[in-house]
């Protein structure tokens, strides 16, 4: 199987080879602290040699009850937010087809998502699309009574049981939560429902390797082994034994706290594969949410490419030079299409005749580096050999090793999240949520 690889040559520039390398003991210090477990926040580093720890049984189990969904139901709506929404999503949307949800002869259930939101009409359109269909529910909440999966909870378990009455619905629900307590562990306990745990000490943007990612997407048709697989071996490709010249997380970390030290405050999240739009969004969770605290933090941001360059390109090439890219190239695209002559050549493209789109798109890729690169940003590249459930298991792993580097790198706990805070308690007291009188109080009367 073929690894990942970094390229930093086009960021070279901006900082120097030399000054990326001179950060080598304070990567390897780092990446120290994570696996000593010395360093703030070290009660969340399960997600560390979480590919390597799970077991056959484990995945066996999350297997089966796939399994059972999947024989039950034509839809299966995952319910989370954050991290118990985007990886799975992100992973679905990598490897299934583009256009899965028109294929007749469909083999997996459709996977839908709820409680990332607290969209009304959304909430109303699932809901009366899943009139006619046999669904299921994979509940997916540590505590049980975060605002927007408890509320989309709520209904749809009411929807549920009334299709098909309390006894069946409760084998059609799967509860991901604590081992021991809160109010979904309580309700699965009472109910009945099949659980599986969200470890303590695994954070919900790290999750994606534990039963939240991996039940969903086997529902959704994914080889979970072979994700698991190409996390294992990101996580041995990543260790305290890997030279830093070798270990592609620590020079990532490196090279992204240089760029930021000279005054690239924006990191763009490039691809130009469409399948790897999702990828981008939970890369922006798992880095806004670690790093961005305490008044620092690279801004993460994302485009897809080509198309973005017809909207933000403009900006990347010609805006404030505060920015540098990380662009995610696929070497080998699962598909073949050659481009034909055409007898009028109207559009002028007879050129591009007996060509691959994906010498196009790979020429497309290339012209923009370069330009970009002449505009004054500099670029990373991440080359993934394929679109494949290994590789997709490598590159979750590679950036959430290099997300703990890079934030001890930068200073600061990369495993909380405390500003995350700030909006529930306001949304609490606006609500007259009981115990937050005197925060209802004080916040109507700057109102």
């Amino acid at each position: 199987m073929k690894q990942i690889t970094l390229n930093i040559d086009k960021a070279l520039g901006a900082v120097t080879k030399e000054q990326v390398y001179a950060q080598e003991a304070k990567a390897n210090e780092c990446l120290a602290t994570l696996y000593n477990g010395t360093g703030a926040g070290n009660d969340f580093l399960g997600w560390l040699h979480l590919p390597s720890s799970i077991t056959d049984e484990e995945l066996t189990d999350i297997e089966n009850t796939a399994n059972l969904l999947r024989s039950k139901c034509e839809v299966v709506v995952a319910i989370g937010i954050g991290g118990s929404y985007l990886g799975t999503k992100a992973v679905v949307e990598a490897l299934n087809n583009s256009f899965d949800f028109l294929l007749k002869d469909r083999k997996n259930p459709v996977l839908l998502y709820a409680g990332q939101n607290i969209g009304e009409d959304y909430l109303y359109e699932l809901s009366e699309i899943l009139k006619d269909k046999q669904f299921g529910i994979i509940n997916i909440s540590k505590s049980g009574t975060t605002t927007e999966p408890a509320l989309a909870f709520r209904l749809l378990k009411k929807q549920l049981e009334e299709a098909v009455g309390k006894e069946e619905a409760k084998s059609r629900i799967v509860a991901i939560t604590d081992a021991k307590k809160g109010a979904l562990r309580t309700l699965a306990d009472q109910e009945g429902y099949k659980t599986f745990i969200i470890p303590d000490n695994v954070g919900g943007r790290f999750s994606v390797l534990t039963p939240v990612g991996l039940l969903p997407i086997a529902v959704a048709g994914v080889n979970i082994r072979d994700l698991v697989a190409g996390a294992v071996d990101m996580e041995k490709a990543t260790g305290t034994d890997v030279p830093f010249a070798d270990n592609i997380a620590s020079i990532y970390a490196a090279t992204r706290n240089e760029l930021y030290k000279s005054g690239k405050k924006i990191e763009i999240l490039a691809n130009f594969h469409p399948k790897l739009h999702y990828i981008a969004e939970w890369w922006k969770q798992l880095y806004g949410e670690s790093e961005g605290k305490d008044g620092k933090g690279i801004f993460p941001a994302s485009v897809d490419l080509t198309t973005d360059l017809h909207s933000m390109g403009q900006w990347i090439q010609d805006g404030e030079r505060t920015i540098f890219e990380t662009v995610i190239s696929v070497e080998n695209p699962d598909h073949k299409v050659v481009i034909d002559t055409d007898s009028d050549n109207l559009d002028g493209l007879n050129f591009l005749a007996g060509k691959r789109v994906d010498e196009v798109n790979k020429m497309a890729e290339l012209g923009t580096q370069l330009a970009h690169v002449d505009g004054g940003v500099p670029n990373l590249k991440i080359t993934l050999p394929d679109v494949s459930a290994y590789s997709i298991g490598q590159l979750f792993y590679f950036f959430e090793i290099g997300c703990g580097i890079s934030g001890y790198m930068l200073g600061v706990n990369p495993f909380d999240q405390p500003g995350v805070e700030a909006y529930k308690k306001n949304m609490f007291a606006l609500l007259d949520k009981p115990g937050f009188e005197k925060e209802s109080e004080e916040i109507k009367a700057r109102l």
